[in-house]
């Protein structure tokens, strides 16, 4: 299968680290020593999930005059911050785009949902059942953010991506999937308790930073190990390496593990915060023209709850 094209989009609001120093004395340099991040985004009055990802999906579309709207034949969307867990924003996508009568569905798996939609799209080429997908990856952290917390609330952004992927090659520019891997770690350390989003207590908290930290680094650097070690491929052999868009720290880490040096990876953390699932397929899209022929790609992730993948393309 192909990834033929991606899209992202972005609110206009641009939140710097000095709002909140403002609100709750977080300094500047404080929240770059611990995370990178320099500024977020965040959704305007009237956007949500799904309002963002119905503009990435039209930006895809717009890109990709070999890839009709008409021929979609299956819609994954993705998040954890959903604006309506009934009409999903698979939903919202397939209206905006008027194709019906084909399968939608929407996924979660906190910050690696990603992985796991394209691996539902795997799923659906493997059984006959579609060959022109469209995944759409959403998140409104800023809607379940509190601000005041000093531990996680200057981390969010809000942001999606849309991402046509068809069962045969539809342009030489078209990135192959070699190979996909995701794991659930629910069992392993304060997974349970590390990142909570309750909508009917409260929203995103994150009272076990410490722990998602140390087994993202793990995880994230691990995964690759094994995406690479089945294609009989070492770490040299890839060009780009996209990290789950969570902390520049932990990107670091990931690198050092992997002796891999950092003008290989792609980031978007210090621009855009964590956009969650949305963070790694934004970075694909910033990065898409800069690909070049015979250059692989490995996107790995690790999500709150616990759940990692990774992904190895080539051009």
């Amino acid at each position: 299968m192909y990834i033929h094209q991606v899209a992202a989009y972005l609110p206009a609001q641009v939140i710097t680290n000095e709002h909140f120093t403002r609100l709750n004395g977080l300094s500047h340099e404080w929240i770059i020593e611990r995370t990178g991040i320099r500024e977020r985004r965040k959704a305007a009055p009237g956007e949500n999930t799904n309002t963002m990802a119905v503009e990435a999906t039209e930006r895809v579309l717009a890109q990709a005059p070999l890839f009709p709207t008409a021929a979609v034949d299956l819609i994954v969307g993705a998040t954890y911050t959903p604006h309506d867990t009934i009409y999903t924003v698979a939903h919202a996508v397939q209206r905006a785009i008027g194709v019906t009568d084909i399968p939608v569905v929407s996924i979660s798996s906190a910050c690696s949902s990603l992985l796991n939609a394209i691996e539902i799209v795997e799923g659906y080429f493997a059984m006959g059942k579609a060959t022109r997908a469209l995944v759409v990856v959403s998140e409104h952290n800023t809607a379940y953010n509190n601000e005041n917390d000093t531990v996680a609330g200057h981390l969010w952004g809000d942001g999606a991506s849309a991402l046509l992927i068809s069962k045969e090659r539809l342009a030489p520019t078209d990135l192959r999937m070699l190979d996909l891997i995701t794991a659930g770690a629910g069992g392993i350390g304060k997974a349970d308790v590390a990142v909570t989003l309750k909508p009917v207590e409260k929203g995103i908290v994150m009272p076990h930073g410490k722990d998602v930290f140390i087994h993202a680094c793990q995880y994230m650097a691990s995964v690759t190990r094994k995406v690479l070690e089945r294609n009989h491929l070492s770490v040299a052999d890839v060009s780009w390496l996209i990290p789950h868009q969570a902390n520049l720290r932990i990107t670091r880490n990931v690198l050092q593990s992997l002796e891999m040096p950092e003008e290989r990876a792609v980031s978007n953390i210090d621009r855009l915060g964590n956009t969650g699932c949305a963070g790694a397929a934004i970075a694909l899209a910033e990065q898409l023209d800069q690909i070049q022929t015979g250059e692989r790609v490995v996107i790995t992730v690790f999500g709150g709850g616990y759940s990692y993948g990774a992904m190895l393309l080539e051009r």
